[in-house]
């Protein structure tokens, strides 16, 4: 650990990054700047260390000046009236879920950075070519990422090894591992979940589809959520659900639900959530069972594909000239690859920067952070999400059906002919 803390203040001391010549880009006088986060309170004490370390060591006068204002919907809301309030409302810096960037690329809310990087040499290709596409718009760099995660499923793995039970690789596999991994009490009400959706957010499932066939949005700018696929994936998960086997947490408090029933009452054996909620994970459940994470099945057991979730950030394009070139340097440090791992090891996210692996601070975290292994090793099957910029107001019409379907008993066909025209008219309405 005291290896990764001064990997990490050597990085910090060389975090001022300086152009070969002058540019309009450089910081030329003292300034402060707001960079307004959606982290909440677990967070505060990495978030401040290393923004504390960066205005104490910059060299520049830069102050950033962290402001927490929310959820990701929250800071989404309110960055979108400053932008179109102007200069003077806007921040210089803004964190925003990794769903957004197309849309803001859309409406020209960001400020394109491949004039900084060029200016600053700075070495963008090495976050690879998943997360530089989640992050661009129409070729342009808008943002960068530095708090990433992927779609998985957390499981009981002690239970999983003492009841031999095994994880599906594909979607085939998934009734014979939910008769095996659900437990009912006698009176037949289900004593433990096979597996619990985050229905709060369709990011957490929907690979359930996506990996199987099923396109909320496809490339050519209409929808095939209502596909004989689709109808059969849907019609199964409500069969599960029906039979106990599965529960779809949707609503006020689904998220805490999910959890407790997973950390406190074991009382689902596995859940679909983010990696970047392996640290939590683990910490809750203390010394009860091992946690396993894995991949969400498929069609053929090989093909696995996630999508890139976590955090992006970005400058606004309303911001004035001085302090988008204050948080350019911030962004630059931000997203080195030694904050990146800092980041990373405090967080539950996972490393996005390919020069990080292979360093001895990177064994040394996997060493302790053995379960996070496999899913990095296999960072190439992370995918960047959908860039439609209507594909986020889609996928929730989409998320809403299903759980009127899941929870409510509204009929699958109709429902889903119905969600194709609600989403084909968000389409044509671009």
């Amino acid at each position: 650990m005291k290896k990764l803390l001064a990997f990490v203040l050597a990085a910090i001391m060389l975090c001022s990054m300086v152009p070969a010549m002058a540019t309009e880009y450089d910081v030329t006088e003292p300034i402060t700047i707001k960079w307004w986060h959606a982290h909440e309170s677990s967070f505060d004490e990495h978030l401040n260390y290393i923004v504390s370390k960066f205005n104490a060591e910059n060299g520049m006068g830069i102050t950033v000046e962290p402001v927490y204002i929310g959820s990701y919907t929250e800071i989404n809301t309110q960055f979108i009236a400053a932008a179109a309030a102007g200069t003077g409302t806007v921040p210089a810096l803004v964190t925003c879920n990794t769903s957004y960037p197309a849309g803001y690329g859309k409406d020209g809310l960001c400020e394109v950075l491949d004039p900084y990087i060029d200016a600053y040499e700075y070495d963008v290709e090495d976050f690879g070519e998943g997360l530089i596409a989640s992050t661009s718009y129409e070729d342009e760099q808008i943002a960068l990422p530095y708090l990433i995660s992927t779609q998985c499923i957390f499981y009981d793995k002690t239970s999983a090894e003492a009841e031999g039970i095994t994880i599906p690789k594909t979607f085939a596999e998934m009734d014979a591992f939910l008769e095996k991994a659900t437990l009912f009490n006698e009176d037949g009400t289900t004593k433990r979940y096979g597996i619990v959706f985050g229905g709060w957010d369709y990011w957490y499932y929907e690979m359930f589809y996506k990996n199987n066939g099923v396109q909320c949005v496809l490339p050519d700018g209409t929808t095939d959520v209502n596909s004989p696929k689709a109808v059969e994936i849907t019609a199964k998960i409500k069969e599960w659900i029906d039979k106990g086997y599965a529960y779809y947490a949707y609503g006020t408090g689904a998220s805490t639900n999910m959890r407790e029933l997973f950390w406190t009452d074991r009382g689902a054996f596995s859940v679909c959530h983010t990696t970047s909620m392996y640290d939590t994970y683990v910490s809750k459940v203390g010394d009860k069972f091992e946690v396993g994470m894995a991949w969400q099945p498929n069609s053929d057991g090989e093909s696995f594909k996630s999508e890139v979730g976590g955090s992006a950030i970005l400058i606004p394009a309303a911001a004035s000239q001085a302090e988008k070139n204050a948080a350019w340097q911030f962004l630059m440090y931000l997203c080195t690859p030694e904050v990146n791992l800092y980041w990373a090891d405090k967080t539950g996210y996972f490393p996005t920067r390919q020069s990080v692996q292979g360093t001895p601070e990177y064994e040394e975290y996997l060493s302790r952070k053995p379960a996070m292994a496999d899913i990095v090793a296999m960072a190439g099957w992370i995918n960047p999400r959908n860039q439609n910029p209507a594909y986020d107001a889609c996928a929730n019409l989409w998320r809403t059906a299903l759980y009127e379907i899941f929870n409510n008993n509204a009929p699958i066909q109709e429902t889903l002919d119905q969600l194709a025209v609600e989403i084909q008219e968000t389409l044509d309405d671009q």
